[in-house]
């Protein structure tokens, strides 16, 4: 059964293409969609790669698609559904990751470090200081998949005072087990110290997080986003930080590259990064193990986990 590839150059080809090979042998591995037409039954993709009804037309015989990574907002369900093809995504690799990034990204504006960074640089030796501890403060967490439980449970351990929103409550036993309690996304909002976003991008997402959600957070409060881009309203998340001190760190945009003559590149309380949260070499690792065993169990003839349609 033939497997096409198509894997951004920034990836390590070689040793991709290496491991694959050992259990793909017919498998091919191409780093643009810049082809014509393909005989592949099984795709493998990222989150680089916009699977549209143009590129799935190219592949005929494609029966099941497999995304190497969490989120699958770059895939065009309908076209797959058209053509009865299989797609699953891999939701678990890099939860530490990225909860990790998250509690990292806290503590930098808890603790200022980007501020006394800058200072220091500039030949300043700052004494007095406004900065915080995480522990007892109110972080919540809107969305509780696997990356919403995981952090979850690393901020038990660091004293946090952790209430979450979803639209399906967990179960008491886990609320307990996880030290949680749920709000209604208002009430979160209100109350939380932290606010951390962990829900995929669908019609119903997409500027979820706008001017009134912003108007109900506290002065100076902080928001994190390590989702998608386009959960939050970009305009108002400006209006917010100028307006009221919010403090925002955000490591997903709209668009990606973003427009860096944005106006909220400018602002001085907000830290950045680019997409990267769950990218480290143990989650890239997991994601290629999970990867190949899922394709392999389709080859197989057996149902493939985590499948969305």
């Amino acid at each position: 059964m033939k497997v096409l590839s198509i894997l951004p150059p920034f990836l390590p080809i070689e040793e991709i293409s290496s491991a694959l090979g050992q259990v793909m042998p017919e498998g091919e591995i191409v780093t643009s969609t810049d082809f014509g037409s393909n005989e592949a039954e099984v795709l493998i993709v990222t989150t680089f790669t916009t699977v549209d009804e143009n590129l799935v037309s190219r592949i005929p015989n494609l029966k099941f698609v497999q995304v190497a990574s969490t989120g699958y907002d770059n895939v065009d369900i309908p076209a797959l559904r058209k053509r009865n093809v299989m797609l699953s995504n891999i939701p678990t690799a890099n939860k530490d990751s990225v909860a990790e990034h998250v509690i990292a990204m806290a503590l930098s504006q808890l603790k200022n470090i980007m501020h006394f960074h800058s200072e220091i640089k500039s030949g300043n030796w700052p004494v007095l200081t406004n900065s915080m501890e995480l522990m007892n403060r109110t972080f919540g967490i809107v969305g509780m998949g696997a990356i919403g439980k995981k952090l979850a449970e690393k901020l038990l351990h660091l004293g946090a005072n952790t209430v979450y929103y979803d639209t399906v409550r967990l179960e008491e036993e886990m609320e307990e087990d996880l030290g949680l309690t749920f709000l209604e996304l208002d009430s979160l909002f209100s109350r939380s110290d932290i606010i951390s976003l962990h829900v995929p991008l669908t019609e119903q997402t997409r500027g979820m997080i706008g001017k009134n959600e912003f108007s109900k957070m506290k002065d100076g409060a902080l928001i994190i986003n390590t989702s998608r881009g386009g959960v939050v309203d970009e305009g108002a998340l400006i209006d917010a930080v100028k307006s009221r001190g919010i403090k925002a760190c955000i490591d997903v945009y709209e668009k990606e590259p973003p427009d860096f003559k944005s106006e909220l590149f400018g602002l001085d309380n907000v830290i950045f990064s680019p997409h990267i949260a769950g990218v480290t070499v143990e989650s890239q690792q997991r994601f290629m193990k999970d990867t190949i065993s899922n394709v392999m169990k389709f080859i197989q003839g057996l149902d493939p986990q985590f499948r969305v349609i």
